[in-house]
């Protein structure tokens, strides 16, 4: 799946948090810390559900709930392409948990990260709210899906690329309120022109876990 989309939550309140890296028992702590209501709130993420972590195991169980609902991030892609991707590469960014699963599990793994959508786009009351793992790539976000659709680098431009926020560039993604991304690790949220940088390395001793109400981010 390329974009998911869903309607305002009529039931509670939409968060949406940055990388998680296998930090899900840290996560789930904060939640509890802020009221986080597993009956009528949701979680959305930036991506990046495993490596770096101990605890990536537990994604499986997360996919699972109804109230979270993650992008893609490049790390999780991984997982997808596993059979293909330079393991020593994926092995030095922390994947070498997976490495050691038997085959089944790997497969499980893959199958499950597979229907992870590259992009999510959620209604608020103060507007239209998108959510991809690195860059949304395009000056109008109705145009994410034919982009994604174009070909592989285009899809991996939403997953890796970091050319706006090495760039510093403001521009605004037309059609949206706001787009959230994570991927970079970051001191402090940074908003550049209507796109919101969240990872703040809630997955390191020294970082936190950025969580902000989509319509916080989308009035701001």
């Amino acid at each position: 799946m390329i974009l998911k989309k869903l309607s305002k939550n009529a039931a509670g309140t939409d968060y949406v948090v940055g990388d998680i890296h296998g930090c899900f028992s840290a996560l789930e702590k904060e939640l509890h810390a802020i009221g986080f209501s597993f009956t009528r709130d949701r979680l959305f993420s930036v991506g990046d559900l495993v490596d770096r972590g101990s605890e990536n195991e537990k994604a499986l169980d997360w996919l699972e709930c109804d109230w979270f609902h993650p992008v893609r991030g490049n790390h999780d892609d991984y997982v997808v392409r596993y059979k293909t991707v330079d393991l020593d590469n994926w092995g030095y960014n922390g994947g070498l948990w997976f490495q050691s699963l038997l085959d089944h599990e790997k497969q499980e793994f893959s199958d499950a990260f597979s229907c992870i959508p590259l992009a999510i786009q959620v209604e608020t009351d103060n507007g239209l709210v998108g959510i991809v793992h690195a860059n949304p790539s395009v000056s109008d976000w109705s145009e994410i899906e034919s982009f994604a659709r174009k070909n592989r680098e285009n899809k991996s431009a939403l997953m890796w690329d970091r050319s706006r926020i090495e760039s510093m560039d403001t521009s605004v993604v037309a059609g949206v309120s706001v787009v959230v991304c994570g991927h970079t690790p970051l001191d402090n949220p940074l908003c550049l022109g209507n796109v919101w940088h969240i990872d703040t390395a809630g997955w390191h001793k020294s970082g936190r876990f950025t969580i902000a109400k989509l319509e916080d981010l989308a009035s701001y």
